[in-house]
């Protein structure tokens, strides 16, 4: 992260909005908005948006996966195999 750059004020943002969309979008590079001296908001382009909660989807299935591991909630992978096939096919 480059301070400097990455760090805007809100008059920024308000003045120059279409030059703060191209810029993360060309740089995919968060930009941080303040307001009164404090982060407000963030500035993302929507690929590292959209990556972003793909990888807290995929890790979240993995703690629900270790959670269920602990708890001894797991069935034999035959079994569930039968179980989805019944559940799709009848």
């Amino acid at each position: 992260m480059h301070l400097s750059q990455d760090i805007k004020p809100i008059s920024y943002l308000k003045s120059k909005t279409a030059d703060v969309i191209n810029s993360v979008n060309e740089n995919q590079r968060t930009i941080i908005i303040t307001q009164n001296g404090e982060a407000k908001a963030v500035v993302q382009d929507i690929k590292s948006y959209e990556n972003l909660q793909n990888s807290l989807n995929l890790l979240k299935l993995i703690v629900q996966s270790e959670n269920d591991i602990e708890n001894n909630e797991v069935i034999e992978q035959n079994k569930m195999f039968e179980n989805l096939e019944q559940k799709l096919f009848g």
